[in-house]
């Protein structure tokens, strides 16, 4: 009588676990700000390795002169493309703010506080204007937002004769240096707005809310969320973060500009959004990609700047960088559907 069973198959080894590296890189490609985190550490390494005088004090404070303003309006920008919208108002919400202050201190006699209380109302009250005619009319915000730069730009220009003021005399001293004019200052407002608006948006309702907008109107419509409320909100948090960001340039440079800001900020500002990882398709965003951003902008200006390297090369280089990130971003977004990273 013969045996008829059989060996047992022979189950194949499992593959071997990745190894920490590649564990590491992967989770580090997952990263939406990994790309541009990279680029930032390249930058610091090459102008430290091109000039001594990079890393000095004295030059970091102006890195963080030029990465501060950008950066927060940055953040006010990346609420509004995440929710599938645009301001392209917000430069010149930037120059027209410290002047609202100016005035109702110097004309008003407002205490400077209630004067910057008074400028941040009426940055909020053109968002709101922005986000009702947009949201409730149907206009697009690219053409409302044109027509309130516009309209900012004519009002600044006429209630200040085209030409600068000096910061009220009873806004100067203690507030102007916490406001922006001691070294640091301005950077660290810049960093207590991006940590805030970072938990506002991983870790609040508003920013689920504004995500959901953004990726899919119809759904988050049949959901319950109040579609208008979010994005009219969005419209107030950008253009109110442009009257801020003003004020505190104001402060900074200790003179009220008519020239400053005006659309050169704002399509920096976007900029600085999009090389983070924000789509302009709307849905998707970071608001630590856009102060990662915001710094390699402010690291290139001022690298070019001590190398010596002429101001039509930087816009090249912003041109190059915006392209190459958008490139970048949208191929790792299909690596991360793929599940390859």
């Amino acid at each position: 009588m013969s045996d008829t069973r059989t060996a047992p198959e022979t189950v194949p080894a499992a593959p071997p676990p990745p190894g920490l590296g590649r564990r590491v890189g992967a989770g580090f490609l997952r990263m939406r700000e990994a790309s541009i985190l990279a680029v930032a550490i390249i930058l610091v390494v090459y102008f430290w390795a091109n000039t001594a005088d990079f890393l000095e004090t004295s030059n970091l404070v102006t890195v963080s002169h030029y990465t501060a303003p950008i950066a927060i309006l940055a953040v006010g920008e990346v609420f509004l493309l995440i929710s599938g919208e645009i301001d392209l108002s917000v430069g010149w919400m930037y120059t027209f703010a410290p002047f609202v202050m100016y005035f109702a201190v110097e004309n008003g006699g407002f205490p400077p506080i209630l004067g910057i209380i008074a400028a941040l109302l009426v940055s909020a009250l053109v968002g709101f204007i922005n986000g009702t005619v947009t949201v409730r009319l149907g206009v697009p915000a690219f053409v409302t937002t044109l027509g309130m730069l516009f309209a900012l730009e004519g009002i600044t220009l006429i209630t200040s004769g085209s030409f600068p003021k000096e910061i009220p005399a009873s806004a100067a001293g203690g507030l102007q240096t916490v406001l922006g004019h001691q070294d640091w200052s301005e950077i660290i407002w810049a960093g207590v707005v991006v940590a805030v608006f970072y938990l506002v948006l991983t870790r609040m309702r508003w920013g689920l809310y504004t995500f959901a907008v953004g990726g899919n109107l119809l759904g988050a419509t049949e959901s319950g969320i109040k579609v208008a409320r979010v994005k009219i909100g969005n419209f107030m948090i950008c253009s109110t973060l442009g009257g801020f960001t003003g004020i505190l340039e104001a402060f900074r440079i200790d003179s009220i500009d008519p020239a400053a800001g005006g659309e050169t900020v704002m399509f920096y500002a976007v900029a600085a959004a999009v090389i983070g990882g924000t789509a302009l398709a709307g849905g998707v965003g970071t608001v630590l990609g856009a102060f990662l951003g915001a710094v390699v902008l402010g690291i290139l200006q001022d690298g070019f700047n001590l190398l010596g390297v002429s101001a039509n090369t930087y816009y090249l280089i912003l041109g190059i960088a915006v392209l190459v990130a958008m490139i970048a971003n949208v191929y790792l977004a299909r690596l991360r559907r793929t599940g390859r990273i």
